[in-house]
C-alpha cells in the first residue's frame, strides 16, 4: 500500500517554545488517521507542519515526494486543509469561497471552467450547502461556515484530506452528515484522512487508527480501541472515564468524582 503521509522525527518550535519534539506519523494512502491529544499537545501544528504551513525540521513526505520539493501551486493539488479559523473574506459569497478550492487547476490569468463550476455546484448540493450559494459567508451561522469551509476543501479534489477540528461547531446532526460524507468520500474516491479531534467517541467511531499526542510527542497509536483505553486517558488527559464498547468503536463516557 502506497504512503500517503511519512513524517520523520518532525520538530517544529513556535516563540522559542519546542511545540512538536521528534513525531514521527506514517498513513496509509485510503486511511483515516486522527491525531487526538489534551490541550496544547501539538495537533494542530503537526497537521500545519504536514500541510506545508509551518516550518519543521526532520522530513515530511507526500506520496513519496519530500514536501519541500512540492511547488506551492502543485501542493495545492495534493493537500487540501479544513482549519480550525479559516480567514473569511468579507463581502464574499459562499458559491465564490467554495470556488477558490479550484483555484490550484485554474491557468495564471485564466478563469474558470465549466468543470470548475461543476465541481462547486456538487460540492455544495452534497453539504446541503445549495441554498447558501449567494449568502455572504459573514450571514452564516458558526456551523453553516463549517460546512462551507469543507465544501471548498473537498472542491479542490485533493486526495489528501487535513482536517483541524471539522466539528467543532455544528451540532450533533450535522457532525454525522459531515463525517459521513468525508467517509464516502474516502471509499469512492481513495481519499486519504488526516483529522484532529476532542470528541474522543466521535474520533473512534471514525478513524482507522489514531495518533495520541502529549506534549508533542506520540504517546500511543493504533487501533481506536487500542489508544482510548481508560488507563491512557487518565494519565494523558489527567480524565476519570470509562471506555464502553460501541458498535463502531469505544464510547468514552466521563465520570463524576
Amino acid at each position: 500500500m502506497t504512503t500517503a503521509v511519512d513524517a520523520q522525527d518532525v520538530r517544529v518550535t513556535l516563540g522559542g517554545a519546542p511545540i512538536l519534539a521528534g513525531v514521527d506519523l506514517a498513513v496509509d494512502t485510503g486511511e483515516w488517521v486522527t491525531v487526538i491529544g489534551p490541550n496544547g499537545a501539538g495537533k494542530s501544528t503537526l497537521l500545519r507542519a504536514v500541510g506545508g504551513l509551518l516550518p519543521a525540521t526532520g522530513s515530511i513526505s507526500l506520496f513519496g515526494t519530500p514536501s519541500d520539493r512540492l511547488p506551492r501551486r502543485q501542493r495545492a493539488r495534493i493537500v487540501a486543509t479544513v482549519a480550525q479559523s479559516p480567514v473569511v473574506p468579507a463581502g464574499m459569497a459562499v458559491f465564490d469561497y467554495v470556488l477558490l478550492g479550484r483555484t490550484p487547476y485554474v491557468p495564471p490569468l485564466g478563469r474558470e471552467s465549466a468543470a470548475d463550476l461543476a465541481a462547486t455546484t456538487e460540492v455544495l448540493h452534497r453539504l446541503d450547502l445549495e441554498r447558501f450559494a449567494a449568502r455572504h459567508l459573514t450571514t452564516l451561522s458558526g456551523g453553516e461556515r463549517q460546512r462551507v469551509f469543507l465544501a471548498r476543501a473537498l472542491a479542490q479534489g485533493a486526495p489528501l484530506l487535513l482536517l483541524d477540528e471539522p466539528t467543532s461547531a455544528l451540532d450533533i446532526g450535522h457532525q454525522q452528515e459531515v463525517l459521513d460524507l468525508v467517509d464516502e468520500l474516502r471509499r469512492d474516491r481513495g481519499l486519504t484522512v488526516l483529522a484532529t479531534m476532542h470528541d474522543l467517541s466521535i474520533a473512534g467511531e471514525y478513524a482507522d487508527r489514531m495518533v495520541l499526542l502529549s506534549a508533542g510527542r506520540v504517546a500511543a497509536t493504533g487501533t481506536p480501541r487500542e489508544v482510548l483505553t481508560e488507563n491512557l486517558l487518565a494519565e494523558h488527559y489527567n480524565a476519570r472515564v470509562r471506555v464502553i464498547e460501541g458498535d463502531h468503536g469505544p464510547l468514552v463516557v466521563p465520570v463524576r468524582g
